[in-house]
């Protein structure tokens, strides 16, 4: 069997290129954090102005590493058809992000993962993160914790917890027993968001190993990071655009 990157038709002047390009590079950089979990889990991008329903996602189970701008689906989230067809997404992926994005309007970027830390956060009977550092305190008041897993995210599970992001404020979901999903209004936001809380669940796992007592912040000082760290100039841009940069050196495919 070929091991050969997918490669489907499409053209650099397709409306959506460097939309597909920033996407396919979160899933290589997500390879290089070691986040990717075999050819599970998935991200997915709306490509509509406001209000529309078309996203890109990755295809059904191959493997991170080989997914390229070209070969990421176009979907509609209102076109239950799509799964009849020969390139049908994965059924859980549908589900789930295809209801987040018909019922979430500012969720325009999924990104689903079962990283290390934040899954161990969420295999916690208490999987609030608290802030006991910078990077922790930039989620506060921000989370959705989901405490009823109810098995693979299928049609009525996607809907339940596509149901719980319903404040805007809050972009990060920690999945009780499952893993996080982050949303965010650009590939870029959310993929740096994405790089923060799993750098925040590392620091807070690992110090809940020492066993020795935690210094907390406040909540006035939590919320202050977190309000400056939302308005802080480019970062999120600018870590999208390094990212780029360093696989045009190293695997340039990713924006074939």
């Amino acid at each position: 069997m070929s091991t050969s990157i997918l490669r489907h038709p499409s053209t650099h002047n397709d409306p959506h290129w460097e939309m597909r390009c920033d996407l396919a590079a979160c899933f290589r950089w997500a390879v290089r954090m070691n986040w990717h979990e075999g050819v599970s889990n998935h991200f997915s991008a709306v490509v509509d102005d406001e209000g529309g329903s078309r996203f890109l996602m990755n295809r059904d189970q191959i493997h991170f590493t080989r997914v390229t701008a070209s070969n990421l689906l176009l979907l509609d989230a209102n076109d239950p058809d799509v799964m009849k067809g020969p390139d049908a997404p994965d059924p859980t992926a549908w589900a789930l992000h295809g209801a987040i994005h018909r019922r979430v309007p500012f969720a325009k970027v999924a990104i689903h993962l079962h990283s290390k830390y934040a899954t161990v956060l969420a295999s916690l009977a208490d999987s609030r993160l608290p802030a006991i550092d910078q990077n922790s305190a930039m989620f506060h008041d921000r989370v959705v914790i989901d405490e009823n897993y109810g098995g693979l995210a299928f049609d009525e599970e996607g809907e339940r917890v596509a149901s719980l992001f319903t404040d805007p404020k809050k972009k990060v979901m920690v999945m009780g027993n499952h893993g996080i999903m982050v949303i965010g209004e650009t590939i870029a936001e959310a993929m740096n968001r994405t790089y923060f809380f799993e750098r925040a669940t590392e620091t807070y796992i690992t110090a809940l190993m020492t066993q020795r007592p935690l210094r907390y912040l406040s909540d006035e000082v939590a919320e202050a990071v977190a309000f400056e760290t939302e308005r802080y100039p480019g970062q999120a841009v600018r870590h999208m655009a390094e990212i780029r940069l360093n696989l045009d050196k190293t695997e340039p495919d990713y924006a074939a």
